[in-house]
């Protein structure tokens, strides 16, 4: 059998598209999965399976890139990526960029960045690690971008004002609340986002 050789000048097939892409894109729907049922659900009452179905992988697909579930978690007790986008704004425009940020989180991608928090105390030790990252990742980060006096203070009552958004929307679902933002939240951040300000520009 003679080998088929290509003749000059033909142009090489193209690359096959790189498989990351699907895999992070994977990573990140099991990760919004895990966030999704931590802030629903007791730690111990959660198993992989549950975590595979919502994303629409299969369990050992997990495994493969988290390792197990312990190693999952960990990832979704952090709150720094969360607290990245929450806190991308100057510092005069933050508690409006805040208050958008917590309602389009809510509503476009039903998550929140803050309210698993919340949940905390569902998760025996766990909840010790979770409220160490939240008060590390948001309450911390926030104070340290801060002017004035009492800058830890002030952190903690814009989150304890944002986390209260965050339930009336997504947990106790304000019908009004939700009407306006599925109009559209400029109004929402018209009204909220200046009490949010003025702790932190005070």
């Amino acid at each position: 059998m003679s080998a088929v050789s290509t003749p000059p000048g033909t142009p090489a097939a193209p690359a096959p598209a790189p498989a990351r892409r699907d895999a992070e894109a994977t990573k990140a729907a099991i990760l919004r999965a895990a966030r999704h049922l931590l802030a629903r659900h007791a730690h111990a009452d959660i198993t992989l399976k549950d975590v595979a179905d919502r994303a629409g992988v299969s369990p050992p697909l997990i495994l493969k890139y988290f390792g197990n579930k312990d190693s999952l978690f960990a990832r979704v007790m952090s709150f720094d990526t969360d607290a990245a986008a929450l806190l991308d704004a100057p510092l005069d425009d933050l508690g409006r960029h805040m208050v958008r940020h917590v309602l389009e989180s809510q509503r476009d991608r039903g998550a929140d960045p803050l309210l698993r928090i919340a949940f905390a105390p569902l998760h025996g030790n766990h909840g010790d690690i979770l409220r160490a990252n939240f008060r590390a990742h948001v309450v911390d980060a926030l104070a340290a971008r801060l002017t004035g006096p009492d800058a830890g203070l002030r952190a903690e009552l814009a989150v304890a004002q944002l986390i209260g958004l965050g339930v009336m929307y997504g947990i106790a679902r304000g019908p009004r609340l939700r009407d306006a933002a599925a109009a559209g939240i400029d109004d929402i951040t018209d009204r909220y986002g200046p009490a949010i300000q003025a702790q932190l520009t005070p």
